[in-house]
């Protein structure tokens, strides 16, 4: 069974996937920040396993809500999970009456989200040590 849920606050599963990926697996540092406490966190389950995560907050420098720290764990890449929790997230931004989205990629994943619509804007930036850029997409 496949299912994602909704958290007010950042939940242990989802705090376990993002130290995995962007801590012990791609190297960060800066991991959870202030934006934590004002986001809407999903967590992906498959069979009861957490799989993936995101956060979605409303950002008034990007003047949009936006999507972070997506993430899915190695064992379950390849499945569409990513896919499957992007469209989740962007559901959940409906709701809240959301009509756009941004969010800040990874350089070397932004092919995901161009085929998931999303469309690069502005210069790559780095964030720590790994090339970023902002994408957007009109919901």
């Amino acid at each position: 069974m496949i299912e994602c849920k909704s958290f007010d606050k950042l939940p242990d599963d989802a705090r376990a996937i993002r130290e995995e990926v962007f801590v012990r697996e791609q190297g960060f540092q800066v991991e959870f920040d202030d934006k934590d406490s004002i986001s809407t966190h999903l967590v992906f389950y498959v069979d009861g396993v957490p799989t993936g995560t995101c956060r979605v907050f409303w950002d008034n420098q990007q003047q949009s809500y936006v999507i972070g720290r997506v993430a899915v764990r190695r064992a379950f890449r390849g499945n569409h999970y990513g896919t499957d929790l992007l469209r989740a997230a962007e559901k959940e931004v409906r709701k809240m009456e959301g009509k756009a989205l941004a969010l800040a990629a990874q350089v070397r994943v932004k092919a995901f989200y161009e085929s998931l619509g999303y469309t690069a804007s502005g210069e790559e930036f780095l964030d720590e040590f790994c090339p970023h850029v902002w994408m957007r997409k009109v919901l």
